[in-house]
């Protein structure tokens, strides 16, 4: 994995891109409240840590290189998110037991 050149300015870019993306969501979709948490935690040790290997320990999602390409890949799921729309009812109802197990 090539060495990230600037961590903290992609990360606050993307941390910044996913939170306007989670906020076309509803407000009670639980996709966008746990993820609104955990990137606006994120974005708050990004800001708050200029050194590169401090952030790292702190954020604990491996080396900031992973870290950033984690936050592409959940700016990548957001938008789909925005797209699939799980929050809405489903348009028939389940099989029932279908939730049951086992049968």
């Amino acid at each position: 994995m090539a060495v990230a050149k600037h961590p903290h300015q992609s990360l606050k870019v993307l941390y910044t891109k996913i939170l306007n993306t989670l906020g076309a969501m509803p407000q009670d979709a639980m996709y966008r409240k746990h993820t609104e948490t955990i990137v606006k935690s994120r974005l708050a040790l990004v800001l708050a840590e200029p050194n590169a290997l401090k952030l790292e320990e702190k954020i604990n999602g491996g080396q900031i290189e992973e870290v950033v390409l984690q936050a592409e890949r959940e700016l990548l799921l957001a938008r789909k998110m925005n797209q699939w729309k799980p929050w809405e009812p489903l348009e028939n109802e389940p099989p029932k037991n279908q939730w049951n197990w086992p049968l």
